[in-house]
């Protein structure tokens, strides 16, 4: 058995759960409304306030499939209820970041700004120059754009200068000068 996947889950008070007859799962709650179709092998479960995930049978793909099926499960009701953050870091001199309207405006070191526009459930924050905050409901898509984000300037080795996540630890290089 799976240990994630034969974990039950609690549905917290104030989230509507609904799972259709080909597994498609609708979770509402206070920040929102997520959907997601689960593979129709699996069997979901509800008692009461409990919902558990089952597999048919050992066969690999369901086996697979058995922990991700409650994962996602879990982070749609998390992200209804709580919601996800990402924190982005910008290193550099001269580099910022900066909330215009609702577009993303950074400077970071090249000819242009580079500008990002948020997507629908996405909310971009700047509560410093240095500092950018993406959160939203939907856990995928918030660290898809703050992957975007950093893959604007990535952290280089050499100086340590880019936009990293926050707590990222970027090991540093001993330059040309070092080997002498």
């Amino acid at each position: 058995m799976s240990r994630i996947g034969r974990m039950p889950m609690v549905i917290p008070p104030g989230v509507d759960l609904k799972i259709s007859d080909d597994n498609n799962v609708t979770v509402k709650g206070p920040k929102g409304t997520l959907e997601w179709k689960i593979a129709p092998e699996m069997k979901i479960e509800v008692d009461g306030t409990t919902l558990s995930v089952s597999r048919p049978t050992d066969n690999p793909k369901h086996r697979s499939m058995h922990g991700l099926s409650r994962t996602l499960i879990s982070n749609m009701i998390v992200g209804v209820t709580d919601g996800f953050t990402k924190e982005l870091e910008i290193v550099g001199v001269g580099y910022r970041a900066v909330i215009d309207g609702k577009k993303l405006v950074m400077n970071l070191g090249y000819s242009n700004q580079i500008i990002i526009e948020p997507i629908d459930g996405i909310t971009i924050d700047c509560p410093a120059p240095n500092r950018i905050t993406v959160s939203g409901i939907d856990k995928q898509t918030v660290g898809q754009i703050a992957a975007d984000i950093r893959s604007k300037r990535p952290p280089e080795p050499y100086m340590g200068k880019g936009i990293r996540y926050k707590g990222e630890v970027v090991r540093r290089k001993e330059g040309k000068t070092g080997a002498k």
